[in-house]
């Protein structure tokens, strides 16, 4: 039997600010990544956040940022590939400690942002980023966002690397991301659509028509989006229909 990982991003709100709709959309994911502080999030929300993934039996991952919540880790920075690593485990070990407390464990990094954008293109922060992972907690899954950081995963004899695919954002031929300025409400039978060609035939369409090779095996659906709940309702709808179960994304390592 088919089977996906259904994960987003959670405790981005922070002090008096909301953002997403963690306790609605939170029973229809598999897996959580939770922001560490830096883009977003604060230590209030990230407890409360752990709790929530903890009482319906979601994946706990971290997902770290940049220092800059006035940009929501959106902006560029100059940063080495040390202070990178050293971003990604000050954030680790926050998350680390939280699910200590509730009993849970940990089961992915998803870097987020402008950080996942600097791994991308530099071969050299995004291994700096997954000695520090192996270090703290071999254990530990690397949700890879696009072909460049997923190969350079392949690397490492001893680092579980997962693929991750997006339905409710369209990609180029050259498979990457178009990434909307602003979020617009998506066709969910489409978004559905998309998920079931994922997990069971390992492709999707390009916006110019082209069949890609996309071997996810995590999908993710951004919570922030105006009908993310709706999305998901749909796909879980879909995923009865065609027989494709959902599993936590430490089920596939």
């Amino acid at each position: 039997m088919p089977a996906i990982d259904l994960n987003c991003d959670m405790g981005e709100s922070f002090g008096n600010y909301t953002m997403g709709q963690d306790g609605a959309l939170m029973p229809y994911i598999t897996s959580a990544n939770i922001a560490g502080g830096f883009h977003a999030g604060d230590p209030h929300v990230m407890r409360e956040t752990v709790e929530l993934a903890a009482e319906h039996d979601v994946g706990i991952g971290i997902h770290p940022g940049l220092p800059d919540k006035m940009g929501f880790g959106r902006r560029t920075m100059d940063v080495n590939p040390e202070e990178v690593q050293d971003y990604v485990i000050y954030q680790l070990g926050s998350i680390l400690g939280f699910a200590k407390r509730h009993g849970v464990t940990v089961q992915h990094v998803k870097p987020h942002g402008a950080m996942y954008s600097m791994l991308s293109e530099s071969e050299e922060h995004a291994r700096a980023v997954m000695e520090a992972v192996q270090e703290v907690d071999p254990s530990l899954t690397y949700l890879a966002t696009d072909m460049n950081i997923y190969n350079v995963a392949q690397e490492f004899d001893n680092l579980n690397a997962i693929f991750e695919g997006y339905v409710d954002l369209d990609y180029n031929a050259d498979r990457t991301l178009i990434v909307e300025k602003q979020k617009e409400p998506k066709d969910p039978d489409l978004v559905a659509d998309r998920v079931v060609d994922i997990a069971k035939y390992n492709q999707i369409e390009a916006v110019d028509g082209t069949t890609l090779d996309l071997p996810a095996k995590s999908i993710c659906i951004h919570g922030d989006g105006p009908n993310a709940l709706e999305l998901l309702e749909t796909i879980h709808e879909r995923l009865n229909e065609e027989g494709i179960e959902l599993q936590r994304l430490a089920e596939f390592v």
